[in-house]
């Protein structure tokens, strides 16, 4: 099993990356959005926690930023129906902790907001793993700071988008995609601007 890849990052794009390792051997190695934002420049060294999957029609390997990350997604595989590929989707619209939570506290509403997630997975993960999720949860809240930086407001940018009237799955899928488009450095007030005009703003 391959758990752990250092190597010089030759590539890295939204969702995977090419990695060289030291003795030569270069990885293909796909990841979630969480751990493409934490990655250094290109040619620069980096690790990242493994997964191997195996499958009759060759292997895939999935890399994450923390053995955090990769504990929740090994689990996610657990649940019936759910492979590795949705497994990384859903890792890639939810932080780690805060998918976690929605699991636990059966919050299918955001469940169902991750896209390839409807209601019936959502409750077939739900019965899967709401009990069984106990070891992976983190202290501390919930919140947009996983493994990469965020912006300094993006906690209060989601907490203003749920009080709007947004579930916590839409105002963090929007605060994240408007700090992945650059906003977020002008404060939290224009953080806050930019989500809404993610999700359409009600």
């Amino acid at each position: 099993m391959i758990s752990l890849l250092t190597g010089t990052l030759l590539t890295r794009e939204l969702d995977h990356v090419e990695l060289l390792t030291d003795g030569g051997t270069g990885y293909t190695v796909a990841i979630p959005l969480g751990t493409y934002e934490s990655l250094p420049r290109e040619q620069e060294r980096v690790t990242l926690h493994t997964h191997l999957v195996v499958k009759e029609d060759g292997w895939q390997l999935f890399g994450f930023a923390t053995a955090h990350e990769r504990r929740v997604f090994q689990r996610l595989l657990v649940a019936k129906g759910f492979g590795p590929q949705l497994a990384l989707n859903m890792l890639s619209a939810l932080t780690a902790e805060r998918l976690v939570r929605a699991i636990r506290e059966k919050d299918a509403a955001t469940l169902q907001g991750i896209r390839g997630l409807g209601k019936k997975k959502a409750d077939q993960l739900i019965l899967d793993l709401a009990d069984k999720l106990d070891d992976l949860q983190l202290g501390g809240g919930a919140s947009l700071a996983g493994a990469g930086p965020r912006g300094a407001g993006a906690e209060d940018a989601v907490r203003a988008l749920v009080q709007l009237g947004y579930s916590m799955g839409e105002a963090e899928q929007a605060v994240r995609a408007a700090l992945d488009a650059g906003a977020g450095s002008e404060g939290t007030a224009a953080l806050i601007r930019a989500a809404l005009g993610r999700v359409g703003g009600r």
